[in-house]
């Protein structure tokens, strides 16, 4: 949650740089005398303005005022040197680089790549060396986000939590699930298992963003989590369903944990989807039951539940 609030004001910070340097660029232009080349970066700083009040509004999808600030890039270059062919090709690196920071690595690479072939069929043969440090540029520009990617895949195979969320993923929950299932079906110990379900979190992503439903997991990771023995094991089975393993635990003694974290979840109260609405089930191992018939009654009683 705390990189999602970093990364939102860190857009919010360039939205604000870009809307200040157009408009000084805007201004620039006009006590210049240039009056022709003033309307398009007069426009982009309007445009600007709308990208940072999309931004900050609650729902819209980032993608849509990154595609518009970097479109304004690509056109306040192209206008500049249009107008100004003599314009230094240093300022053409400008839009190849905020295509890299603004877009997923392969999206900016096929970005560029177009521009590199628009640039090959438009541009004169002398531009040759031009071209190649354009080249170049790219490349260079394409290594920190490649090695940024390389690192995150790297981390989220060797992580055992969720992404989202303080909780176990999916494959690291059913492998420690079946080493709690082997022990105790090896030394006749009880197991336990309550799914949980969460209908709000559908709703909370459609209707109030990404932060609400990080919120709405936060919140009920923190209160599964603060209840619960040191040896329960909280993991995220599917989208809006988790999974409390409950070693040496009875039918009774989950039962006893099922109301307590209901109690607890319907006290806690967020801003935007208002009260945590759980569904909680227990799910017990039968005598004699195999592992994988044990996960298909979990992921079975998850989806009554879902649909219910």
């Amino acid at each position: 949650m705390n990189t999602l609030i970093s990364s939102k004001r860190l857009m919010t910070s360039t939205y604000g740089a870009s809307i200040v340097m157009m408009a000084a660029y805007t201004l620039w232009l006009y006590a210049m005398g240039s009056y022709r080349e003033l309307l398009v970066p007069l426009f982009v700083s309007i445009l600007l303005l709308v990208c940072l009040l999309m931004h900050l509004a609650q729902g819209t999808q980032p993608a849509l005022p990154r595609t518009l600030l970097l479109i304004s890039t690509y056109v306040v270059v192209l206008s500049a040197v249009h107008a100004h062919p003599d314009t230094a090709s240093l300022w053409l690196g400008l839009p190849l680089a905020a295509t890299f920071l603004l877009l997923p690595l392969w999206s900016a690479l096929a970005v560029n790549t177009v521009c590199l072939v628009a640039w090959g069929w438009l541009a004169p043969f002398d531009a040759a060396p031009l071209s190649l440090g354009v080249v170049v540029l790219v490349l260079l520009l394409a290594l920190p986000p490649w090695e940024h990617a390389r690192r995150r895949a790297l981390l989220r195979a060797t992580d055992p939590n969720d992404s989202d969320c303080n909780a176990y993923h999916i494959d690291t929950l059913k492998e420690r699930l079946n080493n709690e299932f082997q022990r105790a079906a090896m030394l006749n110990k009880r197991l336990a298992v309550l799914v949980l379900h969460l209908p709000q979190l559908d709703m909370a992503e459609e209707q109030f963003g990404q932060r609400a439903q990080t919120a709405l997991l936060g919140a009920l990771c923190q209160e599964v989590n603060s209840r619960c023995r040191d040896h329960d094991l909280l993991g995220r089975a599917g989208n809006a369903t988790f999974w409390l393993v409950l070693p040496d635990t009875s039918e009774s003694g989950a039962l006893l944990v099922r109301e307590r974290l209901q109690r607890a979840l319907s006290r806690c109260v967020l801003v935007e989807t208002g009260q945590l609405e759980a569904r909680i089930a227990t799910c017990l191992p039968l005598r004699k039951e195999s592992f994988e018939r044990y996960v298909q009654r979990l992921e079975a009683r998850a989806d009554a539940m879902a649909n219910g």
